[in-house]
């Protein structure tokens, strides 16, 4: 009777939780934002939602209003679209079909530009250069975050549209202030009357004439006040609605952007998908991640697509790591360009004949990786993170990504990796038996070995002197360096050794002057369980993918991680992503081998892809092809062969 009463609870407490999620949490994602134009205020309503059921979306991500809304509102200096007939409510037809069709619609809003009329009757509600000057683009003047429009106004706005439109969540643009317009330019920093006073009432002083880690918490702490309100306001009118942005504080939704520019530097980044929702995902496990698969290649060509396998790739990673599937359009369905729509086409309809496996995913990695710090407004090496993201993603550790410490007495894990933030609140998952792996110039915030120096710069090397401990560089002895060292004091003998730069030319000359020392590459504490490498290895990993930096990185980790949750032949162009749900496991095998620098082509078809797995395992099914797999069990794996895999596969595990 007891154990029922505690069952009861349980299910009570469960079934509690569960209808205090919000739909976005609860249910599949498919979800299609179309940016409309202004010239979109006439599109056929009608069509557009045949073509969202059709397609088989079940979010439409529509525009609403802002810069123009597609509806005629009653607040004053709030404009609807010239290209909207009088009478027509573009917004109250959409939303009664799509919800007539079982379609949600999350409306969109652009708060940080608007009309003259509002500049001249309110200046003080808007951005101001250094030099006094408005930031003018293309007619519209920028508001400011601290002016009386995002505080005050914009609520007003807001209000009218959520008392009016049932609306199943609000998104928004561009929020807050933007240092450059979209052609690029360098627009600078806000230099109104209320910034300038809400900066001397926080540190005593003027605002500084360059940007600096203060003035990023400023503007971080001021977005975060209205985004708060902003929040208040659509739970205080809509409490079923979700609230997404680009923000992670006071949202529903963590929004995010997988897309390209022209002058993006290379390398690309092929999981941008994967980086954006895993990480989201994991810091904030109570929210959606919802990464916007942009169809565009840049501002300058809004109807140029990316390659279609960029789209599909996207797509997939997407669903991999438990977030939406997403694509968004500039415009409406008939695009000048239906690469996009078309590639994600299939996807869409794979995804809802298989819903009931894309709602309610968490990771079930047992190794972390701490992403950017969220909060600080600190610097940090994104090269750095790449790096070993890209290394554990080809070597097939599962792993999930945080940029907050939220996991912290909450989630176990067996390892934890630090690129280039060791915050002090980890010497707490130490002291309880973690292990950690530093892989930073940046001394740590925690207790470690004392620094002795720091040598910038520097265009050395590292010799390999444990052999034991880097077996897959059998064939090297010096490791390339290119960055930051950072000396350390160590006990016993060094694995690495610091070998400082020397004549490189002519060729009768290089290195004829090397010379050997005793300072470490790599040094280990807190009784063995804790590694650091003073340097940037996953940053020089993700520039120039030697083998020589994977194999320091896969030596450390296999030391400290001598069990590793996944082993597996698959090529390490296939991403493995290891997911629970309720009862089961998921495998998902997402296949870049299309991928080569700035092309995505079909996927090589591979074959034969053995899989042993840490767990309990008694079945697997391949879900796209509908057989069950052979399991064995070896120990604590479960063992089973893929017999294919094309671009996608999903594999259920019980």
């Amino acid at each position: 009777m007891k154990l029922r009463r505690v069952l009861f609870s349980l299910l009570t407490f469960s079934a509690l939780v569960s209808a205090q999620q919000g739909w976005w949490m609860r249910e599949p994602i498919r979800w299609v934002q179309t940016n409309l134009r202004e010239t979109d205020s006439t599109l056929d309503p009608k069509r557009l939602i045949a073509q969202m059921v059709e397609y088989r979306a079940n979010v439409l991500h529509f525009s609403m209003g802002g810069i123009v809304a597609h509806y005629h509102p009653k607040v004053p200096f709030h404009y609807a679209s010239p290209y909207l007939p009088p009478g027509k409510d573009l917004v109250g037809e959409v939303i009664a079909l799509a919800h007539a069709h079982g379609i949600r619609l999350v409306g969109r809003f652009d708060l940080s530009k608007t009309q003259k009329p509002v500049y001249d009757a309110h200046p003080e509600w808007f951005f101001r250069k250094a030099n006094g000057e408005p930031v003018v683009y293309n007619g519209l003047y920028s508001t400011c975050i601290n002016g009386g429009y995002y505080r005050d106004h914009a609520l007003k706005i807001l209000a009218e549209a959520l008392e009016r439109y049932e609306v199943d969540g609000l998104f928004f643009n561009m929020f807050g202030n933007q240092s450059r317009d979209y052609s690029g330019n360098f627009v600078g920093y806000c230099h109104c009357d209320n910034c300038k006073r809400l900066y001397r009432q926080l540190y005593g002083k003027d605002l500084p004439e360059k940007e600096d880690e203060q003035y990023r918490q400023f503007m971080f702490r001021c977005s975060r006040e209205v985004s708060a309100e902003i929040g208040k306001l659509i739970r205080s009118k809509r409490p079923n609605a979700g609230y997404f942005n680009y923000i992670q504080e006071d949202t529903d939704g963590i929004m995010s952007e997988s897309n390209t520019a022209v002058n993006r530097p290379l390398p690309l980044w092929p999981y941008s998908a994967s980086d954006n929702v895993n990480r989201a995902r994991n810091s904030e496990p109570d929210k959606m991640s919802v990464n916007l698969n942009m169809q565009f290649i840049d501002y300058d060509w809004r109807f140029a697509t990316v390659p279609q396998r960029e789209i599909t790739l996207r797509a997939w990673q997407n669903l991999a790591h438990g977030g939406a599937l997403t694509l968004a359009v500039n415009g409406t369905f008939d695009h000048e360009d239906r690469q996009a729509i078309e590639a994600a086409r299939p996807i869409f309809r794979w995804a809802a004949e298989h819903e009931q496996y894309y709602a309610g995913q968490q990771s079930a990695a047992r190794v972390l990786l701490l992403g950017r710090p969220a909060s600080t407004g600190r610097s940090y090496s994104q090269a750095s993170y790449r790096g070993l993201f890209r290394f554990l993603s080809e070597e097939h550790i599962p792993f999930a990504v945080a940029d907050s410490l939220k996991w912290l007495g909450s989630r176990e894990f067996d390892l934890v990796i630090a690129s280039d933030w060791a915050p002090p609140e980890l010497a707490r998952y130490l002291e309880a038996g973690g292990r950690l792996l530093i892989a930073s110039p940046r001394p740590p915030e925690i207790p470690a070995p004392r620094v002795l120096a720091t040598h910038s710069g520097t265009r050395g090397y590292f010799r390999i002197r444990d052999r034991e401990l880097f077996p897959s560089l059998r064939l090297t002895n010096l490791v390339m360096l290119d960055g930051d060292y950072t000396e350390v004091e160590a006990s016993g003998a060094p694995p690495l050794t610091y070998v400082p730069p020397s004549m490189i030319g002519p060729p009768e000359k290089i290195h004829v002057d090397m010379k050997d020392t005793d300072k470490t590459g790599l040094v280990w504490f807190a009784s063995g369980r804790a590694a650091w490498l003073p340097w940037d290895v996953g940053g020089l990993y993700y520039r120039h993918s030697l083998p020589a930096h994977a194999g320091v990185l896969r030596g450390v980790i296999d030391r400290l991680l001598p069990e590793r949750q996944l082993r597996t032949n698959a090529h390490p162009l296939v991403e493995i992503t290891f997911m629970r749900q309720g009862s089961r496991h998921l495998l998902h095998f997402v296949n870049l081998t299309g991928h080569s620098q700035t092309g995505y082509f079909d996927p090589l078809p591979l074959a034969q892809i053995r899989v042993e797995i840490a767990g309990l395992f008694r079945s697997a099914r391949a879900v796209s092809k509908g057989t069950d797999l052979r399991v064995e069990r070896q120990g604590r794996y479960a063992v089973f062969v893929l017999p294919s895999l094309g671009d996608y596969e999903l594999v259920e595990l019980q």
